[in-house]
C-alpha cells in the first residue's frame, strides 16, 4: 500500500517541523515548503519557497502537484507582526495576510483537483486563539480569523468530494517564533494566565494535526479546534 502524500508549509521549525516528524512516523510521505530549510535529516522532501511571494508560491505548488497527488495539506506557515491600534502599517498587514491567508488559499486550490480526482482529501489550516482578539496583533488577528472563515466555507463546498477541511487554533506554544516575539516576562505571564498553567509544545500540536488527518476524524469537517490550554474560555485574554 502506497504512503499518503502530505504537504506541510512552514517546516523549518516549530509546529511545522514537529508535524513533519509526526507524520513521517505515521507513515506519510511528507513534502515540506518554507523559506528556510529544516534541520539536516528532517524526514521530508524540502522545497524552498518564499510564501510571501505569490508568483513563487504558485510556481512551487504547480511543480509539486504536477508530479504528485497530495492527499493531505497542512497550512502551517504564518508570520505575526506586532502592531498597536492606530499604528497598523499596510506593509505589515499585507505581509501577514500574504503568508497566513493568501498562501494557504493558493495551496488549497493547487491541491484541490488531485483530491477531487481521488475523492479523498484532508486539509488542516492553522489558525490561532488570537482570532478571538489579541492586543497589539490587529493584522494577525484578522488573518487568523480569516483562516477560520476560509475553513468553514471550503468545508461546505468540498465535502461532497470526500474532502474534510478543519482548523486548529493554538494558544501559546513554546516555539522560537513565540519566544522571539515576546519578552520572557510576557511568556511567564501568558503561561500563568492559561488554565493549564503552562504553554503548549509543538509535539502536542503535531498530535492534533495527526488526529485530524487520520481515520478517527473522518466525520469531522468545518471545525476549529482550540488547542490553547483553555485560554479560549479564560476571562484573561492576554
Amino acid at each position: 500500500m502506497s504512503k499518503p502524500v502530505s504537504l506541510v508549509t512552514g517546516v523549518s521549525r516549530g509546529i511545522g517541523l514537529a508535524a513533519v516528524h509526526r507524520l513521517a512516523r505515521d507513515g506519510h510521505e511528507v513534502i515540506g515548503l518554507s523559506r528556510s530549510a529544516p534541520p539536516a535529516g528532517t524526514p521530508c522532501t524540502f522545497v524552498p519557497v518564499d510564501l510571501s511571494d505569490a508568483a513563487a508560491t504558485d510556481a512551487a505548488l504547480k511543480e509539486i502537484t504536477q508530479r504528485r497527488t497530495i492527499s493531505n495539506l497542512v497550512n502551517n506557515a504564518g508570520v505575526p507582526v506586532p502592531d498597536r491600534a492606530g499604528e497598523v502599517t499596510l506593509e505589515g498587514y499585507e505581509l501577514v495576510m500574504a503568508v497566513n491567508v493568501r498562501a494557504s488559499l493558493q495551496a488549497m486550490q493547487a491541491c484541490l483537483p488531485g483530491m477531487q480526482r481521488q475523492r479523498y482529501g484532508r486539509i488542516v489550516n492553522i489558525s490561532s486563539r488570537a482570532a478571538l482578539g489579541k492586543a497589539e496583533r490587529s493584522a494577525y488577528a484578522i488573518a487568523k480569523a480569516g483562516i477560520i472563515g476560509l475553513t468553514r466555507t471550503w468545508a461546505l463546498e468540498v465535502g461532497k468530494d470526500g474532502i474534510n477541511v478543519n482548523a486548529i487554533a493554538p494558544g501559546g506554544v513554546v516555539t522560537e517564533l513565540f519566544e522571539q516575539n515576546n519578552t520572557k516576562e510576557y511568556v511567564e505571564k501568558f503561561a500563568a494566565a492559561t488554565p493549564l498553567k503552562r504553554l503548549g509544545t509543538p509535539d502536542e500540536l503535531a498530535g492534533v494535526i495527526s488526529f485530524l488527518l487520520g481515520p478517527d476524524a473522518s466525520y469531522i469537517t468545518g471545525q476549529t479546534l482550540f488547542v490553547c490550554g483553555g485560554m479560549s474560555v479564560s476571562s484573561s485574554m492576554i
